[in-house]
């Protein structure tokens, strides 16, 4: 499928507490011009060491960011000394149409540079009046000499049209904790 590039956070710099795309600010498309949009996450690195990449949304002029989400959390991982291996289902990475920022991979360490994650999110049809909104995402990060690959999906619970979307950093328990230190996120419309 092709993808259009439709905007891009640019090299996010320090003491970022959150990216936030909103339809019609400095020329993002978050409408009916495409049924799938894609967030493509590069070298994600937080100032706060041990936190995770979330992502929460609102409908059309909102300021609250806190709508309800539905969601499953698979995740694997592998040490670079090859004693510790896991394939597990996260709950404390779902939510049960809660409210809280939806986390999308595991920790992200911020010691060294080759500390950092990377990742795709997908949001399907977020215009519609009609229907929740679908998504999927998996991510990759690496910390603590540690990789781990998460895969989540589920849903938005608003048939209300979506028109912004927000990534910010939280604690294991969800909680916003600390800023992104560097990275880029890239926004994409899909045909």
């Amino acid at each position: 499928m092709p993808k259009t590039l439709i905007k891009t956070s640019g090299a996010i710099s320090a003491g970022t507490c959150d990216v936030t795309f909103i339809n019609g600010a400095s020329d993002v498309v978050l409408d009916d011009t495409y049924d799938v949009y894609e967030f493509h996450f590069v070298n994600i690195h937080p100032d706060t060491n041990a936190t995770i990449l979330s992502f929460q949304v609102d409908v059309v002029d909102g300021t609250t960011y806190g709508q309800q989400i539905q969601s499953a959390a698979l995740e694997a991982e592998h040490d670079e000394s090859d004693s510790g291996t896991a394939l597990q289902y996260r709950t404390n990475r779902d939510q049960d149409l809660g409210t809280a920022y939806q986390q999308l991979g595991e920790y992200i360490y911020n010691g060294v540079g080759d500390e950092s994650g990377s990742g795709i999110l997908t949001l399907h049809d977020p215009s519609s009046s009609t229907h929740v909104k679908i998504w999927q995402s998996v991510f990759n990060a690496y910390g603590n000499a540690t990789t781990q690959v998460s895969y989540h999906a589920g849903y938005i619970n608003q048939t209300s049209a979506i028109d912004r979307i927000r990534f910010a950093m939280t604690a294991n328990d969800m909680s916003l904790s600390g800023d992104i230190d560097a990275g880029e996120i890239k926004m994409f419309g899909v045909s």
